[in-house]
């Protein structure tokens, strides 16, 4: 099974949620070779309980996944910290969901929870917890104390990070697995299809169910796999997500553009643009 922990739903979290899309990431990450990915959506993304709305009534559930014309999503959430960084968490549907509901009066910068109350948090529900690329600039997690991260199930070697350093990433993320005896996984970290694949984890066999998964990552049952163009992935995602950000800015639809439709805006100034 090959598994991406850290993916994205939307292009940007401003932006408002749109079904095609999702959908179209989806059917994209499947053509990447990707049989499954964990949806750590931002918890403070507008529309949150939009996207696993449009995708539960799209897919279908089992165990504690749901699968989506045959990619296995695993539900998930990024959360910032008062610290700095970012925390994954993966797990059955209805936890994420109530989960959000709960950061409800957190997702606001200056109102963050400190790492220690939010793995508190956590600790009621059936999630698996981790670090998002704990070494990316700007994040804190390294400088916590053992004892609070001791309480992670796993940290994230992404895909953004090993696209601009990869030795560097490579090496102080392993370190600090081995430093906290905590499995290494890898994520994307994808808003846009171009990422997908830049790399992945490659479990022995496919699972359905969280406490499954994490026995085949405590038993070291997987691989990372980087794509030799990761490099590449990565920078051609961020052009295409800006230019695709700025259409939406400028009043036009970057779905349709993206999609091979009409943009609206196009429609709207076509006869301003022939005189």
């Amino acid at each position: 099974m090959y598994l991406d922990f850290h993916t994205h739903g939307k292009l940007a979290k401003k932006l408002p949620f749109s079904p095609e899309y999702t959908h179209w990431l989806f059917s994209e990450a499947k053509n990447a070779g990707l049989d499954a990915l964990c949806l750590t959506e931002h918890f403070n993304t507008l529309g949150f309980a939009q996207v696993y709305g449009y995708i539960a009534d799209h897919a279908e559930p089992d165990g504690d996944t749901l699968l989506f014309d045959g990619l296995r999503i695993f539900p998930g959430m990024e959360t910032d910290i008062a610290e700095g960084g970012h925390i994954l968490s993966i797990g059955p549907l209805d936890a994420i969901l109530e989960l959000n509901r709960r950061l409800e009066p957190n997702k606001e910068k200056g109102h963050f929870l400190p790492f220690a109350q939010l793995m508190d948090l956590f600790a009621e529900y059936p999630v698996l917890v981790g670090a998002g690329h704990p070494y990316r600039a700007g994040g804190h997690i390294p400088e916590l104390p053992a004892r609070q991260l001791e309480r992670l199930h796993f940290l994230d070697m992404n895909g953004k990070d090993i696209a601009e350093d990869r030795l560097r990433t490579e090496q102080l993320t392993r370190a600090l697995g081995q430093q906290l005896h905590k499995p290494v996984v890898s994520g994307s970290d994808t808003h846009q299809a171009v990422q997908y694949g830049c790399i992945r984890t490659r479990f022995d066999r496919t699972v359905n169910r969280i406490p499954e998964l994490y026995v085949e990552m405590q038993a070291g049952r997987y691989e990372i796999c980087v794509s030799p163009e990761a490099a590449f992935q990565v920078k051609t995602a961020a052009l295409l997500k800006r230019a695709l950000k700025e259409i939406h800015a400028l009043g036009g639809d970057y779905v349709s553009v993206l999609l091979g439709g009409t943009p609206k805006w196009s429609e709207l100034h076509r006869d301003e643009a022939a005189e």
